[in-house]
């Protein structure tokens, strides 16, 4: 039986080995492919006794990117919901950890909110009738950015993690709603979502896990 670390391991090279593939055209491998590193990260937190919110948090990541991995609206959505889904797990964690958010953060609750209004005006325009769902997207996971900002020092890498899921969705969204499909930019930015994601997803798979 495979251990923990030996899970989360195999899940990173496969992430690694799943770089070259990100922009290609949807198909079933890329689906294994895309899916398959956060679903082991989510066995590894399971087995190493984290959390069940982490657990769930993981699975549920696991089961976007899978939905990701396809095309069309209804796929899009599933993503959505489900990464949404994790957000929110990983807001419960961050709390039951004892995250507390006070004055003294002042400047950088300021600036995740400034990010988040301005993610609003510029997305807006491009999101059509995705608009909604999208825009409760945004404020799911900006909830969860300023929830990682108390997080206890010793849960550092948490925080950096949550910071580069924000940055990896920003990215995404510029890809998905603003680029050009023809846009030659397109393959760097599918690199860039897909390295910042998962840089993220380890951060809180560590910084939340088992310390």
């Amino acid at each position: 039986m495979f251990s923990a670390a030996a899970l989360f391991g195999l899940g990173v090279a496969l992430a690694v080995l799943y770089l070259p593939y990100t922009g290609r055209p949807a198909n079933r491998r890329r689906s294994i492919r895309k899916t398959l590193p956060v679903a082991l990260f989510a066995i590894a937190s399971s087995i190493e006794g984290a959390s069940i919110g982490l657990v769930a948090a993981l699975g549920f990541s696991a089961l976007g990117d899978l939905a990701l991995s396809r095309v069309g609206t209804k796929a899009f959505l599933i993503g959505m919901i489900a990464f949404a889904t994790a957000h929110i797990a990983y807001i419960v964690v961050m709390l039951s950890l004892g995250a507390t958010l006070d004055l003294s953060q002042w400047p950088y609750m300021v600036l995740m909110l400034a990010f988040g209004a301005s993610t609003e005006w510029w997305l807006r325009p491009h999101t059509g009738a995705l608009i909604w769902p999208v825009r409760a997207y945004v404020l799911i996971i900006m909830a969860m950015g300023l929830v990682a900002l108390g997080l206890p020092e010793a849960r550092s890498m948490a925080l950096w993690g949550a910071l580069l899921f924000v940055i990896s969705d920003m990215i995404l969204s510029i890809e998905t709603f603003v680029m050009p499909s023809n846009d030659p930019r397109r393959k760097l930015a599918s690199k860039l979502v897909w390295i910042t994601y998962i840089a993220a997803q380890i951060g809180l798979f560590w910084g939340l896990g088992v310390i």
